[in-house]
């Protein structure tokens, strides 16, 4: 799932670190996470007092995906290499899609690293989960997000009936297509992406005469009112309008549970 891939964009060596996490020179500033989608673990397993620095992103409402209220309770910063290595953490958590600059400033300032990228399906972010947990040492906290993730999946999913294409719209006129979290959570819950059968690969924008031409059954967005949402009424207003809240939209890991739910409640609505 991206926003764009921007917003995700924003979403250990040696032999006895675990893969991806570079060699580390000490710390003891506890960890520092420039990824918001890695906050919504952290603040699940960790107590306040390991976590060092959050991502800015988690506490700007059309970007977190974890109350506002919480992530106001930490430090968040905008991730450059000065204020990171300022923090002296024991480590470090971020996007792949860190600027190599970055990740060099950090190598040398001798910050153990661990880089992580964008889950595509439910199972690449259960594994991601996991990833996190054990790298911050807290793998019991990871195996009880996972374990609330297979439990929504068991309850939510859907495989009796037919399938009702929906379009998705994540922010604006951005659709998810396939290959994405959000497509996997649709077609868990019985929904067939219109997207996806648009051609439609990860996130973009639909041409008007495509949507026009090949209606979806149901209309899904994060915002009640925009330019987006009225010229979609325009274009289609006989289809269904929904609305799928923006905290759903940005993360996956303990964000699935939720967001399952919501879309089994659209699925059902029609």
């Amino acid at each position: 799932m991206r926003r764009g891939a921007i917003l995700f964009a924003l979403l250990l060596g040696g032999c006895a670190n675990p893969p991806g996490v570079a060699a580390s020179g000490g710390g003891g500033g506890g960890i520092v996470s420039t990824n918001p989608c890695v906050d919504s673990v952290l603040v699940r397993i960790l107590p306040p007092a390991r976590i060092a620095a959050i991502s800015h992103y988690s506490q700007d409402p059309s970007a977190t995906s974890i109350p506002i209220a919480v992530a106001r309770r930490f430090r968040g910063i905008a991730g450059t290499a000065e204020e990171v290595i300022a923090l002296h953490p024991d480590l470090v958590i971020a996007s792949t899609y860190t600027p190599p600059a970055t990740q060099a400033a950090y190598a040398r300032a001798g910050l153990k690293t661990l880089l992580v990228g964008i889950p595509d399906s439910i199972a690449e972010s259960q594994a991601q989960v996991t990833q996190i947990a054990e790298a911050a040492g807290a793998p019991m906290g990871g195996a009880r997000i996972n374990a609330e993730i297979d439990r929504a999946v068991a309850r939510w999913s859907r495989k009796d009936g037919a399938s009702p294409s929906a379009l998705l719209y994540i922010s604006g006129d951005l659709a998810t297509g396939g290959s994405t979290l959000l497509n996997d959570m649709m077609t868990r819950v019985g929904f067939r992406n219109a997207a996806a059968s648009y051609g439609l690969t990860h996130t973009g924008t639909l041409s008007a005469e495509t949507i026009v031409t090949q209606p979806p059954a149901v209309v899904i967005a994060s915002e009640r009112e925009s330019r987006g949402t009225a010229l979609r009424h325009r274009l289609l207003p006989r289809t269904p309008q929904a609305v799928f809240p923006r905290v759903l939209i940005n993360c996956g890991g303990p964000t699935i549970p939720p967001a399952l739910e919501r879309l089994a409640a659209i699925r059902a609505g029609l």
